[in-house]
């Protein structure tokens, strides 16, 4: 890889954190000043600001006609935020998981992430599809505004605490719309250069847009969730952690993918690959979220160190298949007779307890 390309993708992810938080900040303040609740703010303005990386990408992407990577940094960041962020934050600490999470956002999660299959099945994402993925996210955010004003659960100490009392007067105004701007600019600059340092990666390393998607632009876009997560677990809100994973991979399918889909000049390609193997992975592990989540309503260091370890099998299943290596018939056996049966036991069974459980 050349210093160009290096430097490209650094600035490129820089810029997107940077980006997101200056974003999340100004508007977060913005909204308080004119009276908007800290938990509307919460569920709706810091929800969509941690998302906004992998939002800025994959439209910035579909723009320019690298419709893989607009696909795969969605599917990737969606693997990556279950196996590696979420596994890495329990590593940390023990996360609890919250009961309205089981009930509610995951299947959901589940949900959106099987809509997007079957919308994917034919090849493409249409713009009328995105449409309807987009739908998805404002139905979805109106619920959860309703939800929270019948029930609220957070304070305006606890708003203070995160971003600082709001301010008043029209400097502290215009401040807060710089600090929104200043974010968009770094967002869009950073998403730019992100996705020609990719594109350039794959054609140097002979790799498809879709593994480069799947990898460097996934994890990069989601570095907001993971120090979001592991900052969470380290001041003891280990509730917020997992609930801002499944937030925001509900959020990447409905609103990343349907903004992207709906800017793009034409339809979005869905390659083969990822229909047959990548979504299906994706769907396999939120499905695989409530069993683990149902146990005990948390998720455990070894569980955690489970995720991880799946998430480097992932990973090198993508660089063997990519580069074709003759290791990589080896290591489909293993993962079909020995760790998928054994995970898939292990599963039911930490159901079936928890089942008994709760009866």
């Amino acid at each position: 890889m050349t210093l160009s390309i290096a430097l490209l993708l650094i600035a490129g992810l820089v810029l997107l954190v940077v980006g997101a938080e200056v974003l999340v900040r100004g508007a977060s303040k913005l909204a308080a000043t004119f009276g908007i609740p800290p938990l509307i703010i919460g569920l709706t303005v810091v929800a969509f600001g941690t998302s906004a990386p992998e939002t800025a990408v994959s439209v910035q992407a579909a723009w320019a006609g690298s419709g893989d990577i607009a696909i795969g940094n969605v599917v990737g960041s969606n693997i990556a935020n279950v196996l590696l962020i979420l596994g890495a934050t329990a590593l940390v600490a023990p996360l609890v998981v919250s009961r309205q999470l089981i009930r509610l956002d995951v299947p959901i999660m589940i949900g959106v992430s099987v809509l997007f299959y079957l919308l994917a099945l034919d090849g493409q994402l249409s713009r009328w599809e995105g449409a309807l993925l987009f739908a998805g996210v404002v139905s979805y955010t109106l619920f959860l505004i309703i939800s929270a004003k019948k029930s609220p659960q957070q304070d305006n100490d606890e708003f203070a605490e995160e971003y600082g009392q709001a301010e008043t007067g029209r400097f502290a105004v215009l401040k807060d719309i710089g600090f929104i701007v200043a974010g968009l600019v770094m967002l869009v600059g950073g998403s730019q250069f992100l996705v020609d340092g990719a594109v350039q990666m794959a054609r140097i390393f002979g790799l498809s847009e879709l593994v480069i998607g799947l990898t460097v632009v996934a994890i990069g876009t989601s570095l907001p969730e993971l120090a979001t997560s592991i900052m969470a677990a380290l001041k003891g809100e280990r509730d917020i952690a997992v609930g801002n994973i499944v937030g925001s991979n509900i959020f990447n399918i409905l609103c990343v993918l349907g903004l992207a889909s709906l800017v793009a000049p034409s339809a979005i390609p869905v390659a083969s690959n990822a229909i047959q193997f990548d979504i299906p992975i994706m769907i396999a592990i939120a499905v695989a979220c409530l069993p683990v989540f149902f146990n005990g309503y948390k998720l455990n260091r070894w569980e955690g160190g489970v995720f991880v370890a799946y998430y480097v099998a992932y990973t090198a299943y993508l660089i063997l298949q990519a580069n074709q290596a003759s290791e990589l018939q080896l290591f489909q056996q293993g993962m079909l007779y020995f760790a998928l049966p054994l995970t898939a036991l292990t599963l039911m069974v930490i159901g079936a307890r928890a089942w008994q459980t709760q009866r």
